[in-house]
């Protein structure tokens, strides 16, 4: 027999974690993984764009997601002592990739405004999205342990993403365009 999509237990405003607990929606556990889940569906959008098809980036856009759901899942278990799935090794993914990729741009001559191409454009989002789930790890974080790797991982991620906006505005021979404060 198919489940149904709807439960009905949410409507007064909660919802259930992974162990059964009940919390408010806007509890900043369920913040920290709804915003995660904001981003992989940002990055789905992303993964989808036929200029990625070179190089090894949508296999590290794939992994990036699964990392990601691993992620929530942490984030929506109380008491968890460890990211199940999340390595070292996948900091130093996004590093290697961050710094081979940055070896073909030009040195920042200032801040870089978000866009370019549609490419670049959805990387900008990506970035931003990452940094509020960062912030909303953070808050968590004052009230229950987190793992410190997670933190370190979205710190490079949100990295990740920015070079990555760089690169393909560089390699597809869009202009970056800087800030002025004078406009």
């Amino acid at each position: 027999m198919k489940s149904k999509v709807y439960t009905m237990t949410g409507d007064d405003g909660t919802t259930s974690l992974a162990g059964g607990a009940r919390v408010a929606k806007d509890n900043e556990r369920v913040e920290a993984y709804g915003t995660i889940d904001e981003l992989n569906s940002f990055i789905g959008l992303l993964a989808h764009n036929s200029k990625l098809d070179h190089d090894d980036l949508p296999k590290i856009i794939y992994r990036i997601q699964n990392k990601l759901f691993n992620i929530g899942a942490y984030l929506a278990t109380e008491n968890g002592e460890r990211v199940t799935g999340l390595y070292i090794a996948d900091v130093d993914e996004l590093e290697q990739k961050i710094d081979e990729m940055d070896t073909e741009l030009p040195p920042l001559r200032g801040f870089v405004l978000p866009g370019g191409s549609r490419l670049s454009a959805l990387c900008d989002i990506c970035r931003t999205i990452t940094r509020r789930a960062e912030r909303r790890v953070i808050a968590l974080n004052r009230d229950a342990e987190i793992d410190p790797l997670l933190l370190r991982y979205l710190n490079r991620l949100s990295d990740f993403f920015f070079v990555l906006s760089r690169y393909n505005n560089i390699s597809t021979q869009t202009e970056e365009i800087l800030w002025d404060r004078n406009l």
